[in-house]
């Protein structure tokens, strides 16, 4: 890869560049079409969708960054028996790298729908391509190579924004300071940007954006495509987080025709989790976007649809095949015979009146390296006494000089798993301060500079520079979209599900007869990662049945 990838990457060269065996080849060449190039022939242009994985046979193909802000670096050169691929050809996106004949080159050229065919049918020979289509982009995300590139003043809350969407997405991606970046001041001079305008995106496509929307540059980078709205799922499932990703996995890979939409990106709150060490499986622990990126691409892996960010606004009948219809942004419409809520949470906010003008610079709801970055070396304060506080304050007490950790309760010790509690008394810079409370937040211009916080059972009061604060503090049902849709909820906002709810149902469906509820959303769910995946698998024998059940009373 490019020469800033970590050594644990280059340490992994051959998985990650395989040089394919006659046996692999021709176990592959039912998957393809052979294909002939030219010297100098674009192949694939940073972009723009590549005709697939291409198997090369003779010749050589130089793989490069894609362009923008200077002449093409080259990555690296593949020879006969490499392939030319990474994630974004096993769900048919653009490209985020170009590819060109150095010389004649034969090849063959697997589609996407061929290439998921390939790993399901050539198991052992697919594991080794999804290794590696997986640690190419980790490569890449390593590197920052071929990636839109965000221009802005450091700290400010759009290129925070922006970040963090391509980091939740699994995107690579480079942020330049556009006062002190050579290439960031030349890219605004030569089209004449407005400061006032930044930050801006340039996407791998040459298209250059003014401080876009989520959507808006997930459209531009490909991640966001068309619906058809001809096309009857088995299936829609609302919500990307491990249950709605786990349903996924199990419907998809059981043959239904499966579609996900997530309003934000994929990972739900589990993506926020700096590391989780009590999942079954991983020992060592591992960080919830990891475990979520994982899922993604399994899921990808099965041929499942991802339609993210985009909104659910209304679930309603449908008719011509359809039981169903989601309502979803910019007037577009996902039919289906089945639907599965796993809508989830969102986070909890202080009561606090201004704290919206802090939200995005000062306030955050995510302890990442983006946000770490901008701590680095001051004091924090963060609000919360689960586990997902217990884990961002571990994670950022590595990252910063010193973490406050403010909780309401007298101890941790109710709220939050025991090794995790263990871990911050063992850390030498988190203060933990019990029945503690966020009294005030003081600052200008969106940045906060003082922190005012109360403790509950003396009323005194403290003051202290503190210019980041983190909120771990719970979260509410994701269910407002559900208000007009005849979807039945308990008085906090839960989904309702099973036999209490309406006489015959199962214990996940719902108030409606097709549509299911799981994970945090559903009323009387353990609200776990484990417990939202079991439940992703579970509801998928109770889709098998319902849609037995449709099929059969429909003409």
């Amino acid at each position: 890869m490019a020469p800033s990838v970590s050594p644990t990457i280059a340490a992994r060269r051959d998985q990650m560049f395989p040089v394919l065996t006659d046996e692999d080849i021709g176990r592959m060449r039912r998957f393809g079409e052979a294909r002939a190039y030219a010297a100098g022939y674009h192949i694939v242009t940073a972009g723009t969708v590549s005709p697939g994985l291409i198997l090369i046979l003779s010749g050589k193909v130089d793989i490069t960054q894609a362009g923008g802000l200077g002449p093409r670096e080259p990555i690296i050169t593949y020879g006969a028996g490499n392939f030319v691929g990474e994630l974004a050809q096993l769900s048919n996106r653009p490209s985020l790298v170009n590819a060109e004949a150095n010389g004649p080159v034969e090849a063959i050229v697997i589609p996407s729908q061929r290439l998921r065919d390939l790993m399901v049918q050539e198991a052992n020979l697919g594991e080794r391509v999804m290794r590696a289509l997986i640690l190419r982009r980790v490569g890449l995300l390593e590197s920052g190579a071929s990636a839109p590139v965000i221009i802005g003043p450091p700290g400010n809350g759009d290129v925070l924004r922006l970040e963090g969407f391509l980091r939740r997405s699994g995107l690579p991606h480079r942020a330049l300071d556009s006062d002190t970046d050579p290439c960031a001041k030349t890219l605004i001079e030569r089209f004449h940007v407005d400061p006032h305008h930044l930050p801006i995106v340039l996407c791998p496509n040459g298209k250059l954006m003014h401080n876009p929307g989520e959507t808006e540059l997930a459209r531009c980078v490909g991640l966001l495509r068309p619906i058809d709205a001809d096309k009857v799922y088995d299936v829609a499932i609302v919500g990307a987080g491990p249950a709605g990703l786990a349903a996924a996995v199990y419907a998809a890979s059981e043959g239904l025709s499966t579609i996900v939409l997530d309003c934000r990106a994929f990972g739900g709150q589990a993506g926020a989790s700096a590391r989780i060490e009590n999942y079954l499986g991983f020992p060592t622990g591992i960080t919830g976007m990891a475990l979520m990126a994982r899922a993604y691409n399994q899921a990808q892996k099965f041929g499942v649809e991802m339609v993210i960010p985009d909104e659910a606004k209304l679930l309603d009948d449908a008719t011509d095949g359809a039981r169903y219809q989601l309502a979803i942004g910019d007037g577009e419409t996902v039919r289906s015979r089945a639907v599965v809520i796993a809508s989830g949470a969102r986070y909890r906010r202080l009561d606090i009146a201004n704290l919206a003008q802090f939200e995005g610079t000062s306030v955050h709801y995510w302890a990442s390296p983006i946000e770490a970055r901008l701590c680095q070396d001051q004091e924090v304060a963060l609000v919360g006494a689960g586990n997902s506080a217990g884990q961002a304050a571990v994670y950022l007490a590595s990252q910063v000089r010193k973490v406050t950790l403010l909780a309401r309760r007298d101890s941790l010790g109710a709220t939050m798993s025991r090794y995790l509690v263990e871990r911050i008394k063992a850390q030498p810079n988190i203060e933990v301060l019990t029945e503690t409370e966020v009294a005030g937040l003081e600052g200008s211009e969106g940045n906060l500079e003082r922190l005012h916080w109360r403790n509950r059972a003396t009323g005194e009061e403290t003051t202290r520079a503190i210019r980041h604060l983190f909120l771990f503090i719970g979260a509410d049902p994701n269910t407002d979209w559900l208000a007009n849709c005849n979807v039945a909820l308990d008085a906090k906002g839960f989904v309702r599900t099973g036999p209490d709810t309406t006489p015959g149902h199962g214990l996940m469906e719902t108030s409606r007869s097709g549509v299911f509820a799981i994970g945090d959303v559903r009323c009387g769910s353990t609200k776990r990662v484990a417990a939202a995946v079991g439940e992703g698998a579970q509801v998928v024998a109770a889709l098998h049945a319902y849609l037995a059940r449709d099929g059969a009373a429909r003409p």
